[in-house]
């Protein structure tokens, strides 16, 4: 394994953890270093595990890459959540957009300061 690309290696992990079948994987970090192209498959190769009823616990610094594909996600800050709710949810909150995905909200900015969980919701 030492001659192959990060890509190849990562897959090469995770395809060791599917052969024990697990109910859940956990996986730290998968598209780490790695070329977009390659992110783009191992984030769909995530869905394709979990689509055949393995649940995933991903950490992952691609927050639009990790939102999109979470049907629950948490966003931490210095091990505090700050924020939570549903993957396309979180890709909306502004919190997110400003701190994650580079858009800039001024109210977010303000309810940032007080150190609150702020849950997201379609209401």
């Amino acid at each position: 394994a030492g001659s192959l690309s990060g890509g190849e290696q990562q897959m090469l992990v995770i395809g060791r953890g599917l052969m024990a079948r697990p109910t859940l994987m956990l996986m730290d970090e998968p598209s780490l270093g790695l070329a977009p192209l390659l992110v783009a498959e191992i984030f769909s190769i995530i869905e394709n595990i979990n689509s055949e009823g393995t649940t995933l616990l991903v950490v992952e610094q691609n927050a639009r890459k990790a939102l999109a594909v979470a049907d629950r996600a948490y966003v931490l800050e210095t091990g505090r959540i700050v924020c939570e709710g549903s993957g396309p949810q979180l890709l909306e909150a502004p919190l997110v957009q400003e701190a994650y995905l580079g858009t800039k909200h001024a109210s977010t900015r303000r309810r940032r300061r007080g150190g609150k969980v702020f849950p997201v919701s379609n209401t």
